[in-house]
């Protein structure tokens, strides 16, 4: 195996090479891939001890406030370009997935030696905020610690790490970011089978989800990811609703002239700890921020809208009888002695028209 996280690669275009493409990024990841992140329950406790492995390289991480609980909260820099990047992650704590594929990403830009590298370096700068809410996180819950939903406080700004979001935004005056979430396992892709294992969304600034300049920029980026992934896991990429909320982060951020990409990621089949889904939300923040630093302008958008919307439409578990009313599950998902459990809760209604991940058959 090459390690290419080591040697130099020369990297080549989408617009050349799509098969190529998705052969380097896969090549790439095996080694770049964190293994001391695992799992659903990702706290400040568990990336700590990860950062002592960019002393020695040109990524720098400080920390940059606190949080309710007075727990840190850290920022990464790296890049000396005039493109400005920002990212953060877990803002809602239970939603952890951005964070692992973003350390992974880190662990692919400290290697100086691959021109996809060189590339991104020389002409981005990146910041990145692991764990925005690190109580949450701690407890594995949406909220912070006095129960504020940081993704609607983007306006009144009542929670200190919603301030310190805010601050950072206006410090660092980035032209695109990056809003790292995940999605329940609900959700699934219009007209299709699958379930929405990445949703990309190009947020709205006001109700009447005008088309302007600035989420066309976000609809020329999302459109680059989606290509790629469509060559990866066709039919699992779905496009988040842009109904514009007025206290949501991405939709005021947009609304302040900043290019916001938000990537839900959700379910792959057989991977509730979502260690694949991981692996393609990196692969949609590397082609993402690649085609940022080596793109002039931004003008196509169209097949933005070509992504299908995201449907309501998957349910957990559905056992099947023979002789009575099938039953069906949504899992709730409870932290445990450190562990993500599963709880089978029934759902009512109407079963027909869903798709399920996981199917019982019971044989009398």
């Amino acid at each position: 195996v090459v390690d290419f996280c080591n040697q130099r690669r020369t990297f080549v275009s989408l617009s050349n090479s799509t098969i190529l493409e998705t052969s380097y990024l896969k090549s790439i990841y095996r080694n770049c891939r964190e293994d001391q992140l695992q799992g659903r329950w990702i706290t400040l406790d568990h990336i700590q001890p990860i950062f002592s492995k960019y002393d020695d390289v040109d990524i720098r991480y400080e920390k940059i406030g606190e949080s309710e609980r007075k727990r840190s909260i850290y920022e990464f820099t790296l890049g000396t370009g005039p493109k400005k990047i920002l990212i953060w992650s877990q803002m809602h704590g239970n939603e952890s997935t951005g964070t692992k594929a973003a350390f992974d990403l880190l662990n692919f830009l400290k290697d100086q030696n691959d021109d996809v590298v060189e590339d991104i370096l020389t002409h981005c700068t990146i910041k990145f905020i692991p764990i925005l809410n690190p109580d949450g996180a701690q407890v594995y819950s949406r909220l912070n610690a006095n129960k504020v939903d940081l993704n609607r406080d983007a306006v009144k700004r009542v929670a200190k790490e919603s301030k310190l979001l805010r601050n950072r935004l206006e410090d660092f005056d980035p032209e695109f970011c990056f809003n790292l979430h995940d999605q329940r396992t609900i959700f699934g892709v219009s007209g299709t089978n699958k379930p929405a294992t990445i949703s990309f969304l190009a947020p709205s600034e006001e109700s009447t989800r005008k088309l302007t300049e600035g989420r066309k920029k976000t609809m020329n980026v999302i459109a680059a990811m989606n290509e790629v992934l469509q060559e990866m896991i066709p039919n699992h990429v779905g496009r988040y609703t842009d109904e514009f909320y007025p206290t949501a982060t991405g939709d005021n951020f947009q609304k302040l002239g900043y290019s916001t990409i938000l990537i839900e990621s959700g379910h792959y089949p057989n991977d509730y700890d979502r260690e694949m889904t991981r692996e393609y939300t990196f692969y949609s923040l590397l082609k993402g921020i690649h085609h940022i630093a080596s793109s002039n302008s931004y003008l196509e958008y169209e097949s933005y809208f070509d992504i299908p919307d995201n449907s309501k439409n998957f349910r957990d578990l559905i056992h099947r009888y023979e002789n009575k009313k099938d039953q069906a599950f949504q899992y709730e998902e409870s932290l445990e002695n450190g562990t993500v459990k599963f709880i089978p809760i029934k759902v009512k209604g109407d079963l027909s028209g869903l798709f399920f991940h996981k199917e019982i058959v019971f044989v009398s």
